[in-house]
């Protein structure tokens, strides 16, 4: 029985040193989250901005753009997928490599060849486990990523949809990111990104839409839509990183509270457990010294 206590009391102290851990990062990550959520509200003013000018172009200008027009030449397209660089956040990228796997199979049965990009640690071990080939990565900053590694992805995944069939251009790129929506749900997400497709239109309501006014472009259109498109792609990851930044922090809060709230039930059971190991000892200790005195006695 002494053994036991000695077993239960070990598993009590490395569960309290855990919920310690637990705890501490359930409280790093609610203090993260608030900033998280106001860097993803500043950026939608500029997003709003970029998506009507893009808008305002494409609706009076009659030019085809490369980033605009479907390709034909391919048949490879991108796929970017963007998860977290620790674990500890739930089922937040396995969430996220889900539904990336069922856009590849998707993307594989139209007889589509796919390249892989791939933001995050773990999503970067999850291909490596699987041997798939990754054209490139991005990890160290998935809970607080930056304009430089948003401009990283913009242009690499740019230069690769803008490259020749021959040399390994893609026809299309998808985005598979988590959409913050609120600190409870966090939703994965896949954006067809290019070919430009204006994702942030708003819906048909009854409610009057203003028209955008009349535009002169100088020096011409193609030039403005050479300057704009490249900054509209750069904002919109910046976005989607942004977006699972926080939701990947509201996961992992709610993750550590779970699993503190977990190791107090767990250390309550081990301690009954330990209690009841000592009480069967004390009994076993009582009942060994009455068998003796009644042996000296009837001798």
């Amino acid at each position: 029985m002494a053994g036991n206590q000695r077993v239960y009391k070990a598993r009590i102290k490395s569960t309290q040193s855990l919920k310690k851990i637990f705890r501490a990062m359930e409280l790093i990550a609610a203090s993260r989250i608030g900033k998280a959520r106001a860097r993803v509200a500043a950026t939608v003013p500029y997003a709003d901005a970029i998506t009507r000018a893009v808008g305002a172009v494409a609706t009076h200008s009659a030019t085809d753009h490369p980033l605009t027009s479907e390709r034909h030449d391919t048949n490879r397209v991108a796929v970017l997928v963007i998860t977290a660089d620790r674990g500890m956040a739930g089922a937040y990228s396995a969430s996220a490599l889900r539904e990336a796997e069922t856009l590849i199979e998707r993307l594989t049965d139209e007889g589509k060849e796919v390249d892989l990009y791939v933001a995050g640690r773990r999503g970067v071990s999850f291909y490596q486990f699987r041997d798939r080939e990754m054209v490139k990565t991005w990890t160290g900053a998935s809970d607080s990523p930056t304009v430089d590694i948003a401009e990283d992805m913009a242009d690499t995944l740019l230069s690769a949809f803008l490259a020749d069939a021959n040399k390994g251009g893609v026809s299309a790129l998808h985005v598979v990111y988590t959409q913050f929506v609120n600190m409870v749900t966090q939703r994965p997400r896949v954006v067809r990104l290019l070919p430009l497709e204006v994702v942030d239109a708003p819906d048909e309501s009854d409610e009057p839409v203003e028209a955008y006014p009349l535009y002169d472009f100088e020096p011409s259109a193609e030039e403005v839509l050479d300057a704009l498109l490249p900054r509209y792609v750069r904002s919109r990851i910046f976005s989607f990183i942004l977006e699972a930044s926080a939701s990947e922090l509201a996961a992992r809060q709610s993750a550590m509270h779970t699993a503190t709230d977990n190791a107090q039930e767990l250390i309550k059971t081990y301690t009954r457990l330990a209690n009841s190991a000592r009480q069967a000892e004390i009994t076993q200790e009582i009942s060994e010294i009455v068998s003796g005195a009644d042996a000296l006695a009837g001798s």
